[in-house]
């Protein structure tokens, strides 16, 4: 019966639209039963899968705007120069049209990106064993990863911060294979995900993002792809991406 209680906030949950004390009371009771957490992340996936449904085939407002205007123009030229008009319209739809195509699979593909991160964290969460090397000494984690995935990185001096490492697994993105740092800050975890640069065209953020109920920061540097995601607050994401922009 409990479970059913907490099943019937999941949604709301997902969309950011509880308060801020049942959001927190639901996040502890997902960080302990397994169940709750599994239909968490399928609900997620579904929510996803629609928007991205959603997004694929959506015109863009450049190009709405630019039909609107073009239909409400009046035709006041003389036929060789409004056909000379209408072919270089034409030429500016279908410009527009490839333009917005391909920023249209651009964002797609960064949604979809975030998509598959949010699982991984979701589902780490619910797992009965979330990290496969357990240490908060970053003397550890980083030699463990040696040989098990194609790149070197360091990890920021954690001594004085609010926050602490717990440890770290292997994770993949598509078949690519990356780190997948766990760390905490007040009983709440965050990932911190590292993949080569090159794998995807994700954009920089100038600060912190939200995307769905995850704040999110990602750059590239070193030769790699950082992103800090978690439900924490923004500026917590901020302070642990400065500690990690800093370890370089």
């Amino acid at each position: 019966m409990a479970c059913e209680q907490w099943r019937a906030q999941l949604d709301a949950y997902l969309d950011g639209e509880l308060p801020s004390e049942p959001m927190r009371s639901l996040d502890a009771h997902l960080r302990t039963c397994p169940a709750c957490a599994a239909d968490a992340l399928a609900r997620m996936q579904f929510k996803r899968a629609i928007k991205t449904a959603g997004m694929r085939f959506a015109p863009r407002p450049e190009f709405r705007n630019l039909i609107q205007n073009k239909i409400a123009g009046k035709p006041t030229r003389t036929w060789n120069v409004g056909w000379a008009l209408a072919t270089a319209t034409l030429a500016v739809v279908v410009v527009a049209g490839i333009l917005g195509t391909y920023l249209e699979k651009q964002n797609l593909r960064q949604q979809q990106f975030y998509s598959e991160l949010a699982d991984l964290h979701v589902s780490t969460l619910a797992s009965a064993n979330p990290v496969d090397v357990v240490s908060s000494d970053r003397h550890t984690v980083k030699p463990w990863f040696q040989g098990k995935i194609p790149f070197a990185f360091n990890l920021p001096e954690l001594q004085n911060t609010d926050f602490t490492l717990l440890g770290g697994r292997v994770t993949y993105l598509g078949q690519v294979p990356g780190a997948h740092l766990i760390y905490q800050i007040r009983k709440h975890q965050i990932s911190v995900f590292l993949f080569p640069e090159n794998l995807v065209g994700l954009r920089d953020t100038s600060n912190v993002s939200k995307e769905s109920t995850f704040n999110v920061d990602t750059w590239t540097q070193g030769g790699l792809r950082y992103v800090v995601f978690g439900d924490v607050a923004p500026e917590d994401i901020r302070n642990l991406s400065s500690l990690l922009k800093g370890s370089t």
